[in-house]
């Protein structure tokens, strides 16, 4: 199948949705998976009517300039349209390949944010609050909900570790290249002799389930009560609130002890739950798709150094895609990290097209 078949499929399939649509007025149950699909397929099926509505006119300009006696001013005129569609054809053609590109189908979720402190001590501290304020300020700015789960705080302010849930449209999208070792170099505050200093803090970017996707039963899990403490092991309430879920099957611990009612508690935990193991079924899917070849801009893997975050230079460096930005402050605090974003999203899909078959 040509690239010109397969943009006639996808619009009779298009027409097929939209007259399903018009005839399934009493029966919400199918309505509303159709409306879906037909939702996510207009963007593709606009561009396709705009690439066709483009190439109809460049035929007809080739056509009028055959004609013998056409003024020079048409043909001058006819002439520079032809020019224009030459640029124009060719870039709506990659991005209904980019539209094509099947899609992650975890990009809509929401996700589950995880931050740990790395190398560094109360250095690897301080940075993963900065990175923990960064990805908050970036939630803001997209207008995504931002829910702190749990949050192990140091006494300076650091934070040894921290996890969030993030809510709103094509999180998970934005998101997933997170994931990984994000190390800093600067002078610490507590350093006398300015000496630059290098640690690290490790981000998890985890797609959130819904219950009907990992199903947990009770033979599986193992759940723990115990009194809550906060720095330095003092009790920061009196009961046992503090709730430790252990998945027997994998091995997967989550402890969480951040609200005083311990059936909170147990939702928190077991929401986490969930996303490590989703994430863990994502990873063995994804070795099991490209055992013989890596993705150029990483696996994803939360032990690879992704990108460093140079304090004396004003400088990031996202090392998958060498791409080096001279405004970490404005990354730092959100308004500028779409910067960084956006281009791994288009490495991505550049890959992809790489790997496109048949057009």
């Amino acid at each position: 199948m040509n690239f010109a078949q397969k943009l006639d499929r996808v619009l009779d399939h298009y027409v097929s949705l939209k007259q399903k649509l018009e005839s399934h007025h009493d029966n919400p149950q199918d309505f509303i998976p159709l409306t879906k699909e037909y939702s996510d397929l207009t963007p593709l099926a606009d561009a396709i009517l705009e690439l066709r509505k483009a190439e109809q006119s460049k035929e007809e300009l080739s056509s009028l300039l055959k004609e013998e006696n056409l003024e020079s001013d048409l043909k001058e005129m006819a002439h520079e349209e032809l020019i224009t569609f030459d640029k124009t054809l060719p870039e709506l053609e990659q991005k209904i390949k980019v539209l094509l590109l099947p899609k992650d189908k975890d990009d809509e979720r929401n996700v589950i944010l995880e931050i740990r402190a790395g190398t560094g001590g109360e250095e690897a501290a301080l940075f993963g609050a900065n990175l923990f304020r960064m990805y908050k300020r970036y939630a803001e700015i997209k207008g995504w909900r931002f829910e702190t789960l749990d949050l192990s705080e140091t006494g300076i302010g650091g934070i040894k570790e921290a996890r969030a849930n993030i809510s709103g449209d094509n999180v998970f999208a934005r998101l997933k290249f997170e994931s990984g070792v994000h190390r800093v170099q600067r002078v610490p505050e507590t350093e006398s002799s300015g000496r630059i200093h290098t640690s690290a803090a490790t981000v998890a970017i985890l797609p959130e389930p819904k219950e009907v996707d990992v199903v947990l039963e009770d033979k599986d899990i193992r759940i723990d009560v115990f009194r809550s403490s906060g720095p330095g092991g003092q009790s920061v309430n009196t009961t046992d609130s503090a709730v430790r879920i252990t998945h027997i099957p994998t091995g997967i611990v989550v402890q969480q002890q951040d609200e005083k009612s311990q059936h909170k508690n147990k939702a928190k935990a077991l929401k986490i739950l969930r996303a490590r193991i989703y994430e863990k079924e994502r990873e063995r899917q994804d070795l099991e798709r490209s055992q013989n070849r890596k993705s150029q801009i990483g696996s994803g893997d939360r032990s690879e150094r992704i990108r460093t975050y140079n304090y004396p230079q004003g400088r990031l460096t996202d090392h998958r895609i060498n791409l080096t930005l001279y405004k970490l402050a404005q990354i730092l605090e959100g308004t500028d990290l779409d910067e960084v974003i956006e281009p791994l999203i288009a490495e991505d899909q550049a890959k992809k097209l790489t790997d496109f078959s048949d057009v």
